[in-house]
């Protein structure tokens, strides 16, 4: 495990030892994790958003109070066993925002007519006499660096969603070059209660490394102390997982886990299952080793348990990839 890795999970614990409820605990992560991307560097032009410092702390007694009746945040999140993860989160931090005051619109939809969608607000925000658009993205990023070209394109391409359709290169472009500039759609300007102020975005996630992986964070604009883990292939798993270890439902990849006795197993049960899985379900599977902390099982470290045949086929939706530059960005 990366010490990285560990002194932020063991920080989380130390800080929110005292939240029990899965909701709550992943709200408090959406106000305190560290930021993805690096919003000082030069890359991003200024477009990426900051909460508030402190935010966490700040809301403390809010998110006590919220963990003392759980029930009032679950109501309002709408969830359903087909809810994905990003409107989740989505959902939690519009509750933050409505709290502060500030929400002026979450997902507000743009239409060019009956049956066009130009496009979708995921926040407008009020600060002050300002109105702020803010696009929210929740991504989890595994680095995939084989290929020789990394050596010297070291694009953010190479970090690839778990299921390959995705990268972090990809989704900035769209967010930067195309997402923020909603606000300048006239079918836009229409809906809005006074012309937008600034556009930035706002990410949260955790990016997964080989063991021993250099990474290159001020080079691609990422924030130096992020959220991060591993990722290893099955055959790897006995030097990656404890002994005491559980798979992560996806609403559970925010915040570091806290866990039950009955949702843990071995990781020779582990490495049995995910076998059979991977026969049907190629996809990657998250998973954290815990340890035992009273009644309760924590956290310690998490990663990507991916087939043997992951990287074969990363590396070839990835070869000769070189992404145009990001409107001057490099990329």
């Amino acid at each position: 495990m990366g010490a990285e890795a560990s002194t932020f999970q063991q920080q989380f614990h130390a800080r929110w030892h005292c939240l029990r409820d899965p909701h709550v605990r992943a709200l408090a992560w959406l106000l305190d994790a560290p930021d993805l991307l690096d919003a000082e560097s030069p890359r991003w032009e200024g477009k990426i958003a900051r909460l508030p410092a402190h935010a966490a702390d700040l809301a403390r007694d809010w998110l006590m109070a919220l963990d003392h009746e759980p029930e009032l945040l679950s109501a309002s999140l709408e969830l359903n066993p087909f809810t994905r993860l990003g409107r989740y989160a989505e959902k939690l931090l519009a509750c933050y925002f409505s709290h502060q005051q500030q929400l002026v619109a979450h997902g507000m939809q743009v239409r060019a007519g009956k049956e066009e969608t130009v496009g979708e607000f995921d926040f407008l925000l009020s600060d002050g006499a300002n109105l702020l658009h803010w696009e929210f993205a929740t991504k989890f990023y595994l680095l995939c660096s084989s290929d020789p070209a990394w050596a010297s394109v070291q694009t953010a391409d190479y970090f690839v969603g778990p299921n390959l359709a995705d990268t972090l290169g990809a989704k900035m472009r769209k967010i930067l070059d195309r997402q923020l500039s909603l606000g300048q759609h006239p079918a836009a300007q229409a809906l809005l209660p006074r012309p937008i102020d600034q556009a930035q975005a706002l990410l949260r996630g955790w990016l997964f490394y080989r063991r021993g992986e250099e990474i290159p964070s001020q080079r691609l604009g990422i924030e130096k102390n992020h959220c991060r883990g591993w990722w290893c292939t099955l055959g790897e798993i006995d030097t990656h997982l404890s002994e005491s270890c559980a798979v992560l439902p996806r609403l559970a990849w925010l915040a570091p886990a806290r866990m039950k006795d009955e949702e843990l197993v071995s990781r020779s049960q582990l490495q049995e299952q995910l076998r059979t899985q991977f026969q049907a379900d190629p996809m990657p599977v998250m998973v954290a080793s815990l340890m035992r902390d009273e009644d309760v099982w924590l956290e310690c470290d998490r990663g990507f348990i991916v087939p043997d045949d992951w990287q074969g086929k990363a590396d070839k939706k990835l070869r000769g990839l070189t992404a145009p530059p990001l409107q001057g960005r490099a990329d």
